[in-house]
């Protein structure tokens, strides 16, 4: 074998092995940034958590930023807010301890900027009032933001939050501050109820509401995000109008063809009663 051919064959056996050498070279960084790589996910995703809890952790401590339910709310998600006897009574048709039945429920679902529960609140509120104090009937109050949506604004939301922020300082306030929500309710082009200035001055006419821990609940919007779930759940609960009204479950408002009356109402109330 001639020199010139022992010198080729050497030089493709390095530069094979040269070759290999750069391959395993190669092979040897990809792994060593796949681990690196899978180092740095697994820190991303810590620091991911992290702050995915440090958030939810920060949220949950500002008013507005979580559901928060006013003081003795009831019924599922409670987002019912209960007046009159419903504080007090015993539920599911069940005798009190006096032995009376327990009094009928009547639901309302109502928005503060809703003319059309204005016009129902106006009609029926003594007659309300009476039942409830009479211990024959007990309401179950649902606020909803319908006008909001529909106009525009937020007076819808600031309202309910002021009416919930009422609930929290007393379980009476709330009727009282609600009655005046409505005996006041703006003209619904107005959005009036979304400055918290209003709102507190109208509180004023509830004797002892207007308090430091009432003035910070409204300002802050302590019950904001459960007002808009109560929204969401009506939005979703095929009723398609405010006020909607069910006395025992049943709707007993807004039918032409049945229409409801004070009067009508207490039958009705007395009826259920005897059954």
């Amino acid at each position: 074998m001639s020199q010139r051919n022992r010198e080729g064959k050497r030089g493709a056996r390095e530069r094979l092995r040269e070759q290999r050498e750069r391959e395993r070279s190669r092979a040897k960084r990809k792994r060593t940034l796949g681990v690196l790589g899978a180092v740095v996910a697994v820190l991303a995703g810590a620091v991911g958590v992290g702050m995915v809890a440090s958030r939810t952790e920060d949220d949950s401590g500002k008013s507005g930023s979580s559901v928060v339910p006013p003081r003795g709310a009831i019924g599922k998600g409670h987002l019912v807010i209960p007046s009159g006897m419903a504080e007090k009574a015993g539920r599911g048709g069940q005798a009190d301890q006096a032995g009376k039945p327990a009094p009928v429920t009547l639901t309302v679902y109502e928005d503060f900027r809703c003319p059309g529960c204005k016009q129902f609140e106006d009609v029926f509120r003594k007659t309300v009032h009476e039942l409830q104090d009479e211990g024959r009937m007990k309401v179950e109050y649902h606020l909803v933001t319908i006008i909001d949506g529909n106009l525009g604004g937020t007076g819808s939301v600031r309202a309910a939050n002021a009416a919930a922020c009422a609930q929290d300082q007393d379980a009476g306030k709330f009727r009282a501050y609600h009655d005046v929500l409505y005996r006041h309710q703006p003209a619904e082009t107005r959005d009036s109820y979304a400055k918290n200035a209003r709102l507190i001055k109208l509180a004023d006419q509830v004797p002892g509401l207007v308090t430091a821990a009432f003035r910070k609940c409204v300002e802050e919007g302590r019950h904001d995000a459960w007002v808009r779930k109560s929204g969401d759940v009506f939005a979703h609960s095929g009723y398609a109008s405010t006020p909607t009204v069910l006395l025992g479950g049943k709707s007993v408002y807004g039918d032409p063809d049945k229409p409801l009356s004070p009067n009508k109402l207490k039958r009705m109330v007395l009826a259920a009663a005897r059954d």
